[in-house]
């Protein structure tokens, strides 16, 4: 399967690079949450909390579907997966969608500095906020990612607009 590696700049200066071979694994492990979360009839959205030498310490997907937790998103359901830790700042996130809001929220108050997102076509998240907080975002435009959301979009419209928070229609 060929993987394309896309650097994205929304217009803000900082450090741009591509995806590490341990980086890739790091998106090939969120990428299989993403699938668990799915085979539980959720939304399939991965993510994994990784030191950059790639030992990867919290695995996340989303479980909003399965808990009833409006906020059970796959980088929140990650972060707590990690628990109390002081090494936030050395941490990398990776995420198989563009984080919302609130995990990108997340991700800024814990100081993250590297963001690797799987994919933003279907959903593009806060990543202008990541950028403004300083934090280095990579978007691997991994057609894996692209393809499980789409699919998921197309089959479960309305989980995925409860998910984003638009309202059902009256």
């Amino acid at each position: 399967m060929t993987r394309r590696i896309r650097v994205i700049d929304l217009g803000y200066t900082g450090p741009m690079s591509i995806l590490s071979d341990i980086e890739k694994r790091g998106l090939d492990a969120a990428y299989a949450e993403a699938v668990a979360g799915q085979d539980e009839g959720g939304i399939p959205i991965g993510s994994v909390l990784m030191t950059k030498s790639g030992e990867i310490v919290a695995r996340g997907h989303n479980q909003r579907v399965q808990t009833g937790d409006s906020t059970a998103h796959a980088e929140t359901v990650c972060i707590r997966n990690a628990g109390r830790r002081r090494d936030w700042h050395e941490l990398v996130l990776v995420s198989t969608l563009s984080p919302c809001a609130m995990c990108t929220g997340t991700a800024v108050l814990h100081q993250i500095p590297r963001v690797i997102i799987g994919e933003h076509e279907t959903f593009l998240g806060r990543e202008d906020w990541m950028h403004a907080e300083g934090i280095e975002v990579v978007v691997a435009d991994d057609e894996r990612c692209i393809a499980i959301m789409r699919t998921f979009i197309e089959e479960h419209p309305e989980l995925w607009n409860e998910d984003i928070g638009i309202p059902p229609e009256c």
